[in-house]
């Protein structure tokens, strides 16, 4: 899965419709470029290829005032299933790159909250599967033949499962309690579509 995609997808949600300089504006005050290493160029293939695929569509093309055309764009039904399997992805399992969980986070606002708890309930069970399975590495991994020093790769790899796990187990705890104006709460909650016109 791509952060990109799903910030892209989140953002012209977002808006209702958008064009590539607002989608790049919005996601560099949100510091994407930095905490999901996205450059600017990224953003316009981004947009191109979900128009092909047919996730985002060109609604108008307006005059850049000194610049170039600006093409904008709005989400389809196909973009809008793509982007709740994106974010669904994201909250529920722990990606390789670790860019999609905040990517989702920052979009979190635009799912219901139980549904929210239960994506973020699925991640939690896979969290503490890791932290086991790195307490058994600690336990036993020399003895399967691995050098000592190895340990210090189980340790990292455990202090890092459990960090998660207790920030995740505290959000859930902040979402059952009611914080965030989530999706189901208002009907101008962040990230909705139309929300930031």
């Amino acid at each position: 899965m791509s952060a990109t995609r799903l910030l892209v997808l989140g953002v012209v949600r977002m808006y209702g419709k958008a064009h590539g300089y607002q989608v790049r504006r919005e996601l560099q005050t949100w510091s994407a470029d930095k905490w999901a290493n996205i450059q600017p160029g990224s953003i316009y293939h981004a947009l191109k290829k979900m128009t092909t695929e047919g996730l985002l569509e060109q609604v108008e093309t307006e005059q850049g005032g000194s610049g170039p055309e600006r093409v904008a764009y709005r989400i389809t039904e196909t973009g809008e299933a793509e982007f709740q399997i994106l974010i669904a992805q994201a909250l529920a399992r722990p990606s390789a790159t670790g860019f999609e969980l905040p990517a989702a986070l920052v979009l979190l606002t635009t799912q219901p909250r139980q549904r929210l708890i239960g994506l973020l309930k699925q991640q939690l069970i896979r969290l503490e599967g890791d932290e086991e399975s790195s307490r058994l590495l600690l336990e036993e991994g020399t003895s399967w033949g691995h050098p000592a020093h190895v340990t210090e790769l189980y340790r990292l790899w455990q202090r890092t499962a459990e960090a998660r796990a207790s920030w995740l187990r505290e959000l859930i705890e902040r979402l059952r309690a009611g914080e965030y104006v989530l999706a189901d709460d208002s009907d101008h909650a962040f990230g909705e579509p139309g929300g930031a016109e």
